[in-house]
């Protein structure tokens, strides 16, 4: 069955560039024209991906974003324009997953997205689950527990976590964590790495000390404490 990808963009050439492109690669696709309505769609429809631009009418992407997530963890890319590298931290902050600047590549676009379903929809090929002082990992439901209760993590919070936990005691660095978990195309520095691991922290709660800083060099998760 087709994945579902919902656009909520103003610009109607640009969504339309966009549409044409997923269109062509197989998507369904359901489009916005402001952040309301990209609510209303995505309440009535089962997405698979969010392509959420910042400067909405009605209702603007951070909110959009912010509301999303208190639902669900469906991978959402933001838009933001080249000179605000800050707003895609915000966005982090707030729950996406991925950004891309403007003025940008469709096909740039379109990677980032099928990147992001193909690592959500990935069969792992170890065990199904991984269990370290009482943070468990569910691979085929991509659920997190926390001594036994739910955590509820993004998309990509969810991939360095489980990275973390598979390498356990091996100091990653930044590079590797957005080598992994973006791509060689991604375009940021490492206070992207930085936003993701304190959201991942705050979501843990005591067990965040797991989540071990090592300075000038990168992170690595340690129980043994």
């Amino acid at each position: 069955m087709a994945k579902t990808i919902l656009i909520v963009e103003d610009e109607p050439i640009l969504r339309e560039v966009i549409k044409d492109y997923l269109l062509e690669e197989g998507f369904e696709v359901l489009e916005a024209g402001d952040g309301k309505q990209g609510l209303a769609l995505f309440q009535e429809h089962d997405v698979h991906l969010i392509i959420l631009d910042i400067m909405l009418p009605e209702l603007d992407g951070w909110s959009v974003c912010q509301r999303i997530r208190k639902v669900s963890n469906v991978p959402i890319i933001i838009l933001t324009a080249r000179s605000d590298e800050d707003d895609a931290l915000l966005g982090f902050e707030l729950g996406a997953d991925d950004y891309v600047t403007k003025p940008y590549s469709p096909a740039i676009l379109l990677a980032r997205a099928k990147r992001l379903l193909q690592r959500r929809h990935q069969p792992e090929s170890e065990d199904d689950t991984l269990s370290i002082s009482g943070v468990t990992v569910h691979f085929p439901s991509r659920t997190v527990s926390v001594d036994g209760a739910s955590c509820s993590l993004t998309h990509t919070e969810f991939e360095i976590l489980a990275h973390l936990m598979k390498n356990k005691g091996i100091i990653i660095t930044r590079e590797q964590l957005i080598m992994k978990i973006w791509g060689y195309d991604f375009v940021g520095d490492d206070r992207t790495v930085n936003s993701h691991i304190r959201n991942l922290r705050s979501k843990l709660g005591e067990h965040a000390k797991f989540i071990v800083t090592v300075v000038r060099s990168g992170y690595k998760f340690e129980d043994q404490l």
